[in-house]
């Protein structure tokens, strides 16, 4: 069977961990880049050695042989490169979150359903392995029922300009975080087949800008609260203000057991060093002293088995365990989680907003 004809778009970090998950899979042959900056994208291609490079996706696009596109693009860029893509009968694997607001993301849904092309949300904890195994923990009832689950990712902050900037970016770390979280609690609680996510009827957060004042209008730490329709809580902790690296774990209590999973220290060497080294893990901004070295990180992550996944879902034609319907979910719980800490309460949901960006919702 002939491989699935790939096109990434985008050429900085995330770009670089979608490359190196697809040479894991051996069904997907990655063909083209495209990349605004000609120096970045034509570095891009040639360093890893694939054929084509464009400074306009809509001319990879164009290529019949490619049937898949990866985007991983700044957030105000995602909805017009998706429907774009969906125009030209490609696939698309789309990077969190979703959309800028919900509006966009029904766009989104539904020019890929017109062009009849699967739209599969990047939402890369579903893949990890250690939280796969926690999963399969719950699913296998080995904890009871669930009735708390935690999730927190954090860190120094983004390494691009363009996160930082509101406007384009459309919030903080709840939207760039946070969207781990909510739709990791819906995976969690999804049963064996992925199916069967639970509602979510209520948000509520606290947020606040603590440490990047200077730089920035948007959160850098967040607390959100999300109640279910099963009786289960999600509590998700996010921040942009952590030093030291990458920290992101998960728990899960339930009335049968209890169970807690770091995804990087349980992956990675206690390491000290007083000269220091050339990389620990991601956003790690030193090496000296004490620090956790990862090995294997883009696999710890799940990035391989996410793209392994999504060519097969194209490949075989299979529904998506994370689709672009799901993004809507999770992007509509953060625009809520926004406008609950702007009124200072908690926002039951299904919840209708016209806002452009989530951060309007707070910061008014």
């Amino acid at each position: 069977m002939a491989k699935i004809g790939v096109g990434l778009v985008g050429s900085q970090f995330i770009t670089t961990q979608h490359y190196e998950a697809l040479q894991h899979v051996a069904d997907a042959d990655v063909l083209a880049v495209a990349s605004p900056t000609i120096e970045h994208v034509r570095s891009f291609a040639e360093k890893r050695r694939i054929p084509r490079w464009f400074v306009d996706y809509r001319q990879l696009y164009e290529l019949p042989e490619i049937q898949l596109v990866v985007l991983g693009l700044p957030n105000d860029l995602h909805c017009e490169a998706v429907v774009a893509a969906a125009a030209a009968r490609k696939h698309v694997v789309l990077e969190k979150p979703m959309a800028m607001n919900l509006a966009e993301c029904d766009r989104m849904i539904e020019a890929c359903r017109a062009a009849g092309v699967k739209l599969m949300y990047a939402e890369e904890l579903c893949f990890a392995p250690k939280y796969v195994r926690l999963k399969q923990l719950v699913d296998s009832a080995a904890l009871g029922k669930p009735h708390l689950v935690k999730q927190m990712e954090k860190h120094s902050g983004p390494h691009a300009a363009w996160f930082w900037d509101a406007d384009r970016s459309g919030g903080g770390v709840t939207l760039d975080m946070g969207c781990h979280a909510v739709e990791f609690f819906r995976w969690l609680q999804s049963g064996p087949d992925c199916r069967n996510r639970p509602r979510a009827t209520s948000v509520y957060a606290q947020m606040g800008t603590y440490v990047h004042g200077d730089k920035t209008r948007a959160d850098d730490e967040a607390l959100i609260i999300v109640e279910f329709d099963n009786g289960c809580v999600g509590l998700a902790e996010e921040s942009w203000a952590k030093l030291g690296g990458m920290d992101d774990r998960a728990e899960v209590y339930g009335s049968a057991g209890v169970a807690f999973a770091d995804l990087l220290r349980g992956n990675s060497i206690h390491t000290y060093s007083e000269r220091g080294y050339d990389y620990a893990v991601e956003k790690a901004s030193q090496t000296t002293g004490w620090s956790f070295t990862i090995y294997e990180e883009n696999w710890n992550y799940g990035f391989p088995q996410e793209m392994a996944h999504f060519v097969e879902c194209v490949r075989d034609d299979k529904q998506p365990i994370v689709t672009g319907e799901d993004g809507r979910a999770t992007l509509e719980i953060i625009m809520a989680a926004y406008a609950s800490a702007g009124a200072g309460k908690k926002i039951p949901l299904p919840f209708k907003t016209a806002a452009k960006r989530p951060i309007d919702l707070w910061r008014g």
